[in-house]
């Protein structure tokens, strides 16, 4: 089941809810503004729907600067204390190589090669040695 959360205004993300899971797909650059609103967006659907994990796709992301790392991992914890995981998936080599470069560890924010491991790993299904498996950063 599919439950598309409409976002009126431009700018916005839209947020698809796959079961327990809210799926996001970040295209291209996402402005200051528009970050926030996604991440007050979130909040407030995983406390409206109760769903247990986010899985918030990047890979057409070819930038990340320090403020959506900073969003990313805010995500993240909001999420936590509302009793709900989420797994950042698709990341390219160069976004990784700049959060390493800019600092940002991204605290409590589990990653994954692609979106299937993160849905298997917010599935609960995927064994800790599997090669796909997500990985959580150290806090």
């Amino acid at each position: 089941m599919s439950d598309a959360f409409p976002r009126p205004a431009t700018g916005h993300v839209p947020v698809l809810r796959l079961g327990d899971v809210l799926l996001v797909t970040l295209q291209g650059d996402l402005h200051d503004g528009t970050a926030q609103q996604l991440q007050q967006d979130l909040t407030e659907t995983i406390s409206r729907t109760g769903v247990r994990g986010v899985l918030i796709d990047i890979s057409g992301v070819e930038i990340v600067d320090s403020f959506l790392g900073r969003v990313l991992a805010e995500i993240a914890a909001q999420a936590k204390l509302l009793a709900a995981r989420t797994v950042l998936s698709g990341m390219r080599p160069a976004v990784a190589i700049t959060l390493v470069e800019l600092g940002l560890t991204l605290p409590g924010l589990h990653t994954a090669l692609s979106t299937e491991a993160a849905l298997e790993f917010l599935g609960q299904t995927t064994s800790p040695s599997h090669p796909d498996s997500p990985r959580q950063e150290s806090p």
